[in-house]
């Protein structure tokens, strides 16, 4: 009897590499963190409004000026602060971040109180305060900006690595902290200052400084549990120290020249042809509205006869619909992949605003007063932010996942710079159309802008993944029963062809 042959084994392959586990509490000092400083920078950014708007009741310069001023200052030091970021020490960054906050807060509001208490003292004494504030809003600006930017998207990476699912519910949880901040920090601020605006200002003043502590521990407890963390840095040998010390002392001179340029060209070009510009373009395009219920829409809603009670109600709402988005993204991209879940985001957006756009030119004509249209546009404006903030934690997840490590810094900052300079030029708008009944063109705008944003994305979506959206089903049951029997081939190649799509 013949005896079997021995065959050779075949190797067995490795077992995936797991990323590490994510240490129980972790995410609860990350998210610690991330609240007090998203707290108090919306505490601060609603409060300095309201202050300014006390101080300087009968025009809009001076706050226009300081929101412009702040806004630019992002753009113009965005390659600073990229070039930090990416070369930095991680830790020293984040905390440099959080003491740069805190300080320019804590100088701001001492000057928003000399400016309420001076008013004897003319008004070149509270323009040179002015100017003063400005600055410190600059600095603060840019302190939100490097904390934002390093920690969701350079930390949240690395902590993550590997774990897609893990990243995208972190993504959603920092996102529900951002929003409801957004809603619950000028709701608190303005419940101040309505009984004194000196209590407000000191109110703002002791939240800042009570919370450093406790973020600036939390943040380094959360650098210790993950040793990824660590940025290694290459020492020079001995032996050509003086001339790398020299080609490093160049470097730095020419650094130091080119940094007074907002986006170098090589910056510029690496974000431009990068293949996550166009989701990302995208999103920075969002920022040319004035449809969302801050300042600009604000102002306006209650020039036509809304009340103040009117308006908080109306933010809540939107509030609402923007947290559900933070649920509603993250199961929509585990069902259906994060590229589709973005132009299904974006979709809704835009059908949404088409709508408020029809209500909104029907305000000022209508017989039957201005507050049902009003409604009509404060309704389609909430329910597109469902939308804003889908695609938003899209592109975010897309940027994290595309983006290479060394390189996250430099092209978040210029994303960033983006979003500055069009939510400089949403100002604008509103600076040029300044009358209430001239909004609708600034809106037009802002919608355009977000029109503008889907085709980019579109584009984008076609690229990677060859079309758009996926044909009904029953369309292609039918041209599948009207090809016949004769036809068998083709049917079968198009058979193919769909389920490739599906």
């Amino acid at each position: 009897m013949e005896r079997p042959r021995a065959t050779n084994p075949q190797p067995t392959p490795p077992p995936p590499t797991l990323s590490p586990p994510i240490p129980p509490n972790l995410p609860l000092r990350l998210y610690t963190s991330h609240l007090l400083s998203t707290w108090n920078s919306r505490v601060f950014e609603f409060g300095a409004v309201l202050f300014l708007a006390s101080i300087y009741s009968d025009t809009l310069l001076p706050m226009s000026l300081y929101a412009l001023v702040r806004s630019a200052s992002a753009v113009v030091f965005a390659r600073v602060v990229g070039r930090w970021i990416d070369e930095g020490e991680r830790l020293g960054v984040v905390r440099g971040s959080i003491l740069a906050q805190r300080c320019a807060v804590g100088g701001s509001c001492v000057g928003f109180w000399g400016m309420v208490k001076m008013g004897g003292m003319g008004m070149k004494g509270r323009w040179w305060l002015l100017g003063v504030v400005v600055v410190l809003a600059c600095v603060e600006k840019l302190g939100a900006v490097v904390n934002l930017v390093a920690v969701e998207r350079d930390w949240v990476v690395v902590i993550t690595e590997g774990d897609e699912v893990g990243r995208r519910e972190m993504n959603a949880k920092m996102r529900r902290i951002d929003l409801l901040c957004k809603l619950l920090g000028p709701l608190t601020v303005s419940s101040i200052a309505a009984g004194s605006i000196d209590v407000a200002i000191w109110a703002t003043l002791g939240m800042s400084l009570l919370a450093v502590g406790v973020e600036y521990r939390c943040i380094e407890q959360v650098y210790d549990m993950v040793p990824r963390l660590r940025r290694g840095r290459s020492a020079p040998s001995s032996s050509d120290g003086d001339e790398e010390s020299a080609a490093r002392d160049s470097l730095e001179t020419r650094r130091l020249v080119s940094d007074v340029l907002p986006v170098s060209e090589s910056s510029l070009a690496f974000y431009v042809n990068h293949r996550a510009f166009l989701p990302s373009f995208a999103l920075s395009l969002l920022y040319l509205t004035v449809l969302s219920f801050s300042g600009q829409m604000i102002t306006y809603l209650i020039s036509i006869g809304y009340t103040s009670l009117h308006v908080g109600l109306a933010r809540t709402i939107s509030t609402v619909f923007e947290l559900s988005a933070t649920w509603i993204a993250p199961r929509l991209m585990g069902r259906i992949g994060t590229v589709r879940a973005g132009i299904w985001s974006l979709s809704w957006q835009m059908i949404w605003l088409a709508a408020a756009l029809g209500v909104f030119f029907n305000i000022h004509g209508s017989s039957g007063g201005r507050i049902p249209p009003a409604t009509g546009l404060v309704v389609s404006v909430a329910m597109s932010r469902l939308g804003l903030w889908g695609f938003d934690l899209c592109a975010q997840n897309i940027v994290q996942d595309e983006v290479e490590p060394d390189h996250r810094g430099a092209f978040s900052t210029v994303e960033t710079s983006f979003q500055n300079l069009f939510e400089m030029l949403s100002y604008i708008t509103t600076i040029v159309f300044s009358r209430p009944e001239e909004f609708r063109w600034p809106a037009v705008i802002s919608i355009g802008a977000v029109y503008v944003a889907g085709g980019l994305y579109a584009l984008f979506v076609r690229k990677r993944r060859g079309h758009l959206f996926h044909p009904p089903r029953s369309a292609c049951m039918s041209i599948t029963s009207m090809a016949g029997s004769a036809h068998v081939l083709a049917s079968t190649q198009q058979e193919a062809l769909f389920s490739s799509i599906f």
